[in-house]
């Protein structure tokens, strides 16, 4: 097998001129077009997608290494060509288990389309196990979506949005409904997305009016709650690795521009380098002991979905806490890389502090704290009895 190389798909040249962009992506609060026609043109978009359909045949495993890479020069770029890569992941989930239904997904990817997430919705704690959206059927077999979902990233430029909603009236009904819709009038995107970091996701709010998935873009039809559908493994896990990816990413920028500081900065009390500080040495240390703990859990986690390793229930618990420890890590690291950076780090425009406000995002992703602590206590403790 042939040793991956990410420079292969991520050139350094790439991650610079997307590096220098965050800055002003940020400040703006514009959505980073020209790091996606970069990502596009170097087929970053169609990498989960296999050779013989055009893409450049990459595992979970290698995808997320590259996240990890991409969010070290831009998070808000990295979150939102997430989404994308969700949807391509489930895609080569489905193929990997020899389920049909998302070919459409690998070859729109190939051929440059944008696939966004439009899962959350205010107040809906159920997630991928219920929805607000209302499913209504066609006669046809397609499906017309109406209701609200928040966080839509890529909302200026997706082409296709992947979805659910509840479908309260066919004869088998209550049914969830995972499908893609297409961008018509029936679709309006809110001019919303004004937050205190990751302002280059433009994740804005998008309102659905009878917006039509057509009969071969309605993906799974299954039972409300907690199922074991390929759909909803599928998402879980490419989501729940790839957002560890990202903050894992922000992490190891945090830790390099530390390293950066303490070896430029010099203590005019000593006149040495605060490299040379017993107390910023153990804040570089601290930072490196729990960074480096994350990127073997998240290769070990995306390499047994790539192999399909059966961990029946204990699944999403394995899942679930990756993505907490990772954002619970990342909040720690950029923390420490901000006290070694000094009072300049306060400023908004030095990088840490752009850091500082988008690594804030992640305790907002699903598996939240309180989700993924409750995961875990169901697995080992049993059911709350009632």
């Amino acid at each position: 097998m042939s040793t991956f190389d990410p420079a292969a798909h991520l050139p350094d040249d790439l991650l610079e001129r997307i590096r220098e962009r965050a800055a002003v992506h940020d400040r703006e609060n514009t959505f980073p077009q020209q790091d996606l026609d970069d990502l596009r043109d170097a087929g970053y978009l169609a990498v989960l997608v296999p050779v013989e359909l055009g893409g450049a045949g990459l595992g979970l495993e290698q995808a997320a290494v590259l996240q990890q890479r991409l969010a070290t020069a831009s998070p808000a770029t990295a979150l939102a060509i997430n989404m994308h890569l969700v949807w391509t992941g489930v895609a080569k989930v489905f193929s990997d288990r020899g389920v049909p239904g998302l070919e459409f997904v690998q070859r729109g990817a190939v051929d440059g389309e944008v696939f966004a997430f439009g899962i959350s919705e205010g107040g809906n704690d159920l997630v991928l196990f219920g929805s607000d959206t209302d499913a209504a059927p066609r006669p046809d077999g397609g499906y017309a979506f109406t209701g609200t979902k928040i966080f839509t990233s890529l909302a200026p430029v997706w082409t296709k949005l992947g979805l659910h909603g509840l479908d309260t009236t066919s004869d088998d009904a209550p049914r969830l409904v995972f499908a893609f819709i297409e961008r018509t009038d029936a679709v309006v995107t809110s001019d919303d997305w004004d937050t205190l970091g990751m302002r280059g996701t433009q994740s804005r709010t998008t309102r659905l009016n009878g917006a039509i998935a057509k009969p071969e873009h309605v993906v799974r039809r299954i039972d409300p709650g907690p199922n074991p559908d390929p759909i909803v493994f599928g998402i879980f896990s490419v989501f729940e690795i790839l957002l560890a990816s990202v903050y894992t990413g922000i992490a190891r920028r945090g830790l390099d521009l530390a390293v950066s500081a303490a070896r430029t900065r010099r203590s005019k009390k000593s006149g040495a380098a605060y490299s040379q500080d017993p107390d910023i040495r153990w804040r570089i240390a601290e930072m490196a002991l729990a960074h480096d703990a994350l990127p073997p859990q998240i290769a070990s986690l995306a390499r047994d979905v790539d192999d399909r390793t059966d961990h029946g229930a204990r699944w999403f618990t394995l899942l679930s806490g990756v993505k907490h420890r990772a954002v619970v890590m990342a909040k720690r690291v950029i923390d420490e890389a901000m006290l070694v950076g000094g009072g300049g780090s306060y400023f908004s425009g030095n990088e840490l502090s752009r850091l500082y406000r988008d690594v804030l995002a992640g305790h907002f992703h699903p598996s939240d704290p309180e989700s993924a602590h409750s995961t875990a206590a169901s697995f080992w403790l049993g059911p709350v009895e009632s």
